[in-house]
Formats: structure tokens, sequence, C-alpha cells
């Protein structure tokens, strides 16, 4: 479980690291209105809601590392969320900033001390995964180049071993939940998302003046599915992985002002991060 411990502590040194600042670049009213749509009055109430978060997962992890008793509780989510806003109101803006900061600052420290069979336990891993990683893709308000690629070469990159290992009734379970007929075709909507957002952002980038329509979705993929039903399933697989390709090099070469662009930025957020939990096996 090393790739875990390393990848966790990437998104705490490098993801989390610059959360703040790259949010800070936005517009105010850009900013505001992404915040909102998470569910949050203000940028600092969902800041507060990440750090509880933090701060409830380390204390189990740490337990579970050093094999003490803790508590385990069954939460609900709402009242937690709020008494985590609420914790933090009165706080000042400086004082709560700084204690985000010297929290995750912490928690790095904290995370390189726990040993090896730590990490092989699965509530750890769970914990892991929820309040550090998937956390960042569900809170994203400000696209990295470090939470594109890593969605690329991690989560995109074992999808489809991943759909295998589900045992018949689960990937029936899985396609049906997913709105298609099998997996083929699933494949078949994610390349062809792929393949049309690198177009238009290569497009911006690349073509003065470059203009484009947002496709109607539903005709859009009804027409992806008819574009590769007649691929062979291993035909198709070897292009998803060069499709992947393609966007883990438009991703590691678009230029950093490029997220700064609301068209590429929105593009790529909702074609490849938000695309991947909302297909997540």
């Amino acid at each position: 479980m090393s790739n875990l411990r390393q990848r966790t502590l990437n998104f705490l040194e490098i993801e989390w690291a610059t959360y703040i600042e790259r949010f800070n670049r936005w517009p105010v009213d850009e900013g505001r209105k992404r915040v909102n749509n998470q569910g949050y009055a203000q940028f600092r109430d969902m800041l507060a809601h990440v750090l509880a978060w933090w701060e409830e997962g380390m204390g189990i992890i740490l337990a579970i590392a050093e094999e003490r008793e803790y508590k385990r509780k069954k939460y609900d989510f709402d009242e937690f969320n709020a008494g985590a806003v609420a914790k933090y109101k009165s706080w000042d803006e400086a004082e709560f900033l700084a204690h985000f900061e010297k929290t995750r600052q912490k928690t790095v420290t904290d995370l390189k001390s726990i040993n090896a069979a730590a990490w092989e336990n699965k509530r750890v891993q769970k914990w892991v995964n929820g309040i550090f990683i998937e956390h960042a893709r569900e809170h994203l308000v400000a696209l990295s180049r470090f939470l594109l690629l890593d969605t690329l070469q991690n989560g995109w990159a074992t999808y489809v071993e991943d759909f295998d290992q589900l045992d018949d009734e689960k990937k029936k379970e899985f396609i049906g939940s997913q709105g298609f007929e099998n997996f083929h075709d699933l494949l078949a909507h994610i390349v062809g998302w792929w393949e049309e957002g690198a177009r238009i952002v290569n497009g911006i980038l690349n073509e003065p003046g470059f203009s484009w329509q947002d496709p109607n979705t539903d005709a859009f993929n009804l027409e992806l599915t008819k574009k590769y039903s007649a691929w062979s399933h291993a035909d198709l697989l070897k292009h998803y992985e060069a499709a992947r390709a393609a966007m883990i090099d438009v991703a590691s070469k678009i230029p950093d002002d490029a997220f700064l662009n609301l068209n590429i930025e929105s593009w790529l957020a909702a074609d490849v991060v938000g695309h991947y939990d909302g297909h997540k096996v």
C-alpha cells in the first residue's frame, strides 16, 4: 500500500497545500458561485468542513496505527457538517487560515510517522481515501494540474480492472445504475467525451477565434454508443487507453494559465474529474 501512502502525502503536500491560493485567483463572484454550488455560504465554511473531517479521521487513523481503542461512531453527516461550520464561525479569518495550514502540516508529519502495517488496514484506507483524496474531488472549486493528472493516472487507470473485479451480479447492478446497456457502451461514452474535451481545449489554446457548441448531451451519448457499437471490445479497450494517454498529454502540456481560463478549466474538471466520480465503480 506504499502507493496509497505516497499518493495521500502528495494530496496533502500539493493539492491541499495550494487549494486556498488557487481558489483565491478567481474573481469574487466566480468564487462565490462555486462555493454556493457546493452548498456553503462562504469559502471558509467549506474549509471548516474539510478541516473537521481531517481532525476526525486522523484521530481514528492514529489510534489504529498505535493499536489504541477508539470510539466507533455512526455519523449524521448533516449534523457533523453543520457542527464543523459552527465550531469555527467566530474565529478570526487569519487565525482560522493559520489553523487550517498548521493542521495540514501536522497531518503530513503524522501520516509519515505511522507504520507500514497501518496502511494495509482497510479502515485506514477508507478514511484516507475519503478525507484526503475523494474530498479533494468532491470539493473541487479550482482545478489543478495535480488533481487532473492524479485522476487520469490513478482513478481512470484502473477503471476497467475495477469493473472486471466485480462479480456478475454487481456488474449488472452497476451498469443498470449508470443507465447503459453494457460496459462497452459506458466506455464508448467516456472515450467520446474525452475526445470532445481534448478537441475543445486544444482548439481554445491553438486556434485564435476558436468557437464550439456544447453537444446536446442525450444526442451525443446516443451518437457515441452507435459509433463504437461495431467495435470489438478488445479494440475499444485499446482505444480507451490511447484516449486516456492523449488526455494525460493534454493535462501535462497545457500552460499554467490555462487553468484560469474558465472554459478550459470547466471542460477538464467535468470531463475528467467529475466524470470519474459520476461513473466510479
